[in-house]
């Protein structure tokens, strides 16, 4: 109903219904028929219409002069918030995982920041699974499953996992030879990796490890569970991105090279509720452009 009060406001000001199509970029059967129906609504006539003139009612000139205002104001803020969406400035709230968003992503938010001045970012790091409907934040990094369908999505990548464990630690409880033997070891479990799912690409078998019962160590936070696997507490499944590092200069090796662990692809998340203003836009293109020239994203 509020597109046809505005149609006729603009019907008035023109003075014609071919007038008011023209402007409206509308047929002028259009015009008409949507102008019967506001009639229709309302329960009385708002214009007398002949072939030669067209002049409101009193009740036509007195709904005019009580809506006018109403569609100007609704016009303003329209204009207004147009101009919000398709401006490059302000703020944008973004969740992601602590050590995901402060290690890799670090020279990205960087050079955001450089390239667009008039933006600021609010980076909220937490290595739980916040509601972005509820926090009200435009945009979120998640890594791993997507269970809520609701949220638009875009990939990013894949970031490679890797098990690793001290070589002080290999040296006092064995080199396991087969997954099977993981149950002999004592093991670090970092959320969110409860599960560890390993495939052998030479023959393409598969094997599903719930490593809970014998963890030695569950922890909420992936570095310290690498310091702690540096530390020979045990074996780790984690990202390689996390221990990268360690592997290089020798002081973690890969534990059973011959099985990839499944990789775990990373999203930007965003509420299809909400339309997507042009700072958030670029943001979302400067990250998958970030990603997609990073080696850690491309497992």
């Amino acid at each position: 109903m509020l597109d046809d009060l505005a149609l006729f406001v603009t019907i008035v000001e023109e003075g014609s219904l071919n007038a008011a199509a023209i402007r409206e970029n509308l047929p002028p059967a259009t015009v008409t028929r949507r102008l019967q129906k506001l009639e229709g609504e309302l329960g009385y006539r708002l214009l007398n219409r002949s072939a030669r003139r067209l002049q409101p009612t009193a009740e036509g000139w007195q709904y005019y002069e009580r809506c006018r205002p109403l569609v100007r104001a609704l016009r303003q803020a329209t204009q207004q918030l147009d101009a919000s969406l398709s401006d490059i400035s302000g703020t944008i709230r973004v969740l992601a995982p602590v050590n995901f968003a402060s290690g890799l992503l670090t020279p990205a938010w960087a050079s955001f920041m450089h390239q667009y001045p008039d933006i600021r970012l609010e980076l909220e790091l937490s290595n739980r699974l916040q509601d972005l409907v509820a926090s009200g934040a435009d945009l979120a990094i998640r890594v791993g499953t997507l269970d809520d369908s609701s949220l638009m999505q875009r990939r990013l990548g894949s970031a490679g996992l890797v098990m690793v464990a001290a070589p002080s630690y290999l040296a006092r409880a064995g080199v396991p030879q087969d997954p099977s033997q993981l149950a002999q070891h004592e093991l670090i479990v970092a959320e969110p990796l409860r599960t560890w799912r390993l495939r052998r690409p030479g023959d393409g078998a598969e094997v599903v490890i719930s490593p809970q019962a014998q963890a030695r160590l569950r922890v909420n936070e992936m570095r310290l569970a690498v310091e702690m696997a540096h530390a020979g507490l045990g074996i780790l499944l984690c990202p390689l991105l996390q221990s990268r590092l360690e592997v290089a200069d020798g002081s973690l090796v890969q534990v059973l090279p011959e099985w990839m662990p499944e990789p775990r692809h990373v999203y930007a998340v965003w509420t299809q509720r909400r339309y997507l203003p042009a700072r958030v836009r670029v943001l979302l293109e400067h990250l998958a452009e970030f990603a997609a020239s990073s080696p850690l994203l491309q497992q």
